[in-house]
This record gives C-alpha cells, structure tokens and sequence, in this order.
C-alpha cells in the first residue's frame, strides 16, 4: 500500500513539475493573464469610492469594506476561477486529446494537476501586486475584520471545484461541437456579474440576487469573500 502511495505522489510530482515549468516558460503572456484579472479589481475601489459621495453605506458596505472586497475578491480569484476550457478545447480540436488515453493518469487527472501548477504560479506572481494594493489602499483597511475559520477554507475550495468543473465541462463541449469559443465569450458575460467579480452582489436588485441564489456562479467566488469578511453568519454559511 505505501509502495503504490509512493509511485502515485511521485507521478503526481512530475507532472506537476512539468506544467509548472511550462507555465514559467511562458511568464509573459501569464503575466498578461494575470494582469487582466488583477487591473480591474484595483481600479474598482476607486469608483466605488468616488461614488459613495459622503454616503455611509451603498447596498450594505461601508467604503472600507467595499474596498476590503475588491482587494479579497482579486486574491480569491487567482486561486479560485479557473479557464482550463480553453486548453481542453483546444487539445481536443488539435487532436492531442487521445494521447491522454494511453497515459497513467486520467484526462481529468491530468487537468487537476494541470490547474494546480498554474495556481501555485499565479499565486507567486500576484502576491507583489496584492502587497502594492494592500500599501495604495491602506488607509481605507484600518477596521478590517477577517474570518479565518474551517467555514471560510470550506468554501474556498468549494468553489473553486465548481468553477474548475464548469471550465472542464465546458472544455468537453469541443467533443460534440465544432465551434464552442464563441460559447466560451458568451459564458464570461453571466460569469463576472453573478460571481461578484465586476460589483458585489448586495447591490444587486432583489431579484437579480435571488436568480444568483440558484446559478452557480455565486458560490465560485462571492461566497468565499463574504465568509471571509463575516458578512455571511456561521448558521447560513
């Protein structure tokens, strides 16, 4: 038994060793990736702050917390949402999704330990960028509360198996479909709003909150960033 955990962790280690190699291979363009997440998100405070116009509060969030969001939202992101459907579609229509088949680790495995070594990645890169937010918007975090309990680590990894199985989901879409990018443009659109990415979610009509309620959106990266902040009770979470 120890003798197969030890070959399964060892697999396990290469491949993840190759993909992250493949991901510092290509820093540039991940960086513009990354960039691509992280640059709306800091910019968003300033609007909101702007906005509230010597309001208290703007659907429940006081200015510190609006910003304690943004800067939250940004760091789950990188761990949580996950775009593999572009590489699996992409696999498939050039015909390297069979040399998977022959391997000793399942497409689906492989997937895993593929989105793994590109958060690990994302991580690293992002860090600086989160330490200079942390520095421009700090005068706006003097009251900021955290939670930090199983509650929050539940959902962060929740989540991010419900964004990474709707990616892979729709990555398999390119077995029965000859054009699924465009599908993928389309997905973004309820994607960024009903997850809380563009504008928190309570600032939303009642109803539009109520229709993120049953999407799954929600919970990818709202969720977590609310239980972070407490704004979500122990009994509901």
């Amino acid at each position: 038994m120890r003798q197969r955990l030890y070959l399964w962790v060892r697999k396990v280690w290469a491949v993840f060793s190759i993909y992250f190699q493949d991901s510092l291979a290509y820093r540039a363009q991940a960086v513009i990736w990354i960039l691509t997440d992280v640059v709306p998100a800091m910019v968003m405070p300033l609007v909101w702050l702007s906005a509230y116009g010597g309001r208290s509060h703007i659907g429940g969030y006081a200015p510190g917390e609006m910003v304690l969001y943004y800067l939250c939202m940004v760091t789950f992101t990188n761990f949580v949402v996950t775009h593999q459907m572009w590489d699996v579609a992409t696999e498939i229509k050039e015909g390297q999704f069979s040399v998977y088949l022959v391997r000793p680790f399942s497409y689906f495995q492989t997937n895993l330990i593929r989105n793994l070594a590109w958060r690990v990645f994302r991580l690293v890169v992002f860090v600086p960028m989160l330490a200079l937010a942390v520095w421009i918007y700090a005068p706006h975090l003097t009251q900021a509360r955290f939670e930090w309990g199983p509650t929050f680590w539940l959902s962060l990894v929740m989540g991010h198996l419900v964004s990474f199985m709707l990616s892979y989901a729709l990555g398999l879409l390119a077995l029965f479909f000859q054009e699924v990018f465009s599908v993928y443009n389309i997905y973004y659109i309820p994607m960024l709003f009903l997850s809380g990415q563009l504008v928190p979610i309570g600032v939303f009509p009642e109803r539009l909150q109520a229709v993120s309620r049953y999407m799954p959106f929600q919970y990818t990266v709202a969720l977590p960033t609310e239980v972070f902040m407490g704004r979500v009770p122990e009994t509901v979470a």
